[in-house]
This record gives C-alpha cells, structure tokens and sequence, in this order.
C-alpha cells in the first residue's frame, strides 16, 4: 500500500513509501533473493514500458530498505517515464508483497555521469570520456581518467590523461562513471552559437 508521494521534478525523481503485509525470516540468502526479485521486476517493468533498466541500488536493513531504480534512453527519460515505471513496479510489489519490510522506493534518471556497471556499459560508451577505478594497479596507478577507446574481449582498453593507451581486464573494474568534459561542453556550445549567430 503506498502511503507517502514525493515527486522531484530537478533530478526527475519519484519517491515511494511502501509497507507489506507481513514479516518474512531475516536471512542472508532471503535478502539476496528478495533483490534479485526486485531486479528482475524492475527490468520487466523497464522492458514494457521501452525503457532501458540500468540499474538497482539495495540498500538499508530488514526494517528500513531503500530502493532505487535508475532508468534510462536514449535522449534521456523524462519525468512522464518516472511517473509510469514507479506506478508499475509498486503496483507489482504491492500485490507480490515479497519485501518484507517497510520501504521507500524512488525512480531515477542515472543523470549525465552514470555509472558504468557491466562490460556492456563500457561498449556502448565507448568514445566517451569517463573515469575509471580498478581493483588492481595497471602500469603502476589504480585511478584514471580519459576516454574509453574500446572493448576488445574481456579488455578495456582506455585511453588516459597521464599514461597513454592502457588495458586492463573488466573483472578489474572496482568503479566507474561517464564524466562530462566541461571545455569540450564549452566549445561544442560556442560553436553552435556561432552557427546561429550566422544563420
């Protein structure tokens, strides 16, 4: 049953509270399938409603478990696409009612610098700036950040600011995220400017 509506038109973000009818056993392996049942749902309602599901931050205790789901496509979702997704998917846990706590569930966009979260990520960015974290050093660092020139295999191969052309395996991969390149936003503006200055 939902009981609290928050809307937040800035980040395109939908806020639900939520409380099941009843407790289930507090145990690791419950928890774990109670997100893989949340992610599953998630990626259905994502599916059927032409959207990409990115991704599905769990967090919180067995009492108090917040979750997010971070959708996306191309161009952007709009608030519209939160609006319908957040309905689908309480909808879905209200009658399933697998969770078995109180919850507050909120409908995102991943935003401009979206974390990356599979090899997939990394191929459909590829060509684009973003920085990366790995679990292991790769010619002496850990943190880099650059371009991702390709996906070659289980490689990335990334092109940094201080090291130059550097590979390293995906499963090194401890952290990464898109990052906007602000000159390059600057001078992409100045030039369609000056384009319609002309026109």
């Amino acid at each position: 049953m939902c009981i609290v509506f928050v809307c937040c038109n800035a980040s395109e973000r939908i806020l639900w509270v939520s409380r099941p009818l009843f407790i289930l056993d507090d145990k690791y392996s419950m928890k774990t399938s109670v997100n893989e049942r949340i992610k599953d749902t998630a990626f259905r309602v994502a599916e059927e409603n032409g959207l990409e599901f990115v991704h599905a931050r769990i967090a919180g205790t067995s009492k108090n478990l917040s979750i997010c789901i971070f959708i996306d496509k191309p161009g952007g979702v709009t608030h519209e696409d939160c609006v319908k997704v957040s309905r689908s998917l309480d909808t879905i846990l209200d009658v399933e009612d697998f969770i078995p706590s109180a919850y507050l569930l909120e409908v995102s966009s991943p935003g401009l610098e979206r974390e990356l979260y599979s090899k997939e990520d990394f191929e459909k960015f590829v060509g684009s700036t973003a920085k990366v974290k790995t679990s292991v050093p790769t010619s002496g660092q850990r943190n880099f950040r650059g371009y991702i020139s390709a996906v070659e295999g289980d490689d990335i191969v990334f092109e940094d600011k201080t090291s130059g052309t550097i590979r390293f395996p995906y499963s090194a991969v401890a952290k990464a995220n898109l990052e906007i390149d602000l000159n390059e936003e600057l001078k992409r503006n100045g030039k369609w400017e000056a384009k319609n200055k002309q026109s």
